[in-house]
């Protein structure tokens, strides 16, 4: 696994326990570390929404290696 691949999954893992929270406990930890107004929100969210997709294109060549 390359270094860019295990940031993502990082990324995707912090961002999964976050959607965790909320759907479990409605507590959003992204929103109370770094306040509901603020840009970096809203960075955070896209920095886990692009690696998830970096992760699917890591997935979909692992896919294509095994066959």
């Amino acid at each position: 696994m390359t270094t860019l691949q295990k940031i993502c999954l990082a990324i995707t893992i912090i961002g999964g326990i976050n959607w965790g929270l909320i759907g479990l406990l409605d507590f959003n930890l992204v929103e109370a570390i770094f306040g509901a107004e603020s840009i970096i929100p809203r960075i955070v969210y896209s920095l886990v929404g692009l690696t998830s997709m970096i992760n699917i294109g890591i997935l979909l060549m692992d896919l294509d290696m095994h066959d």
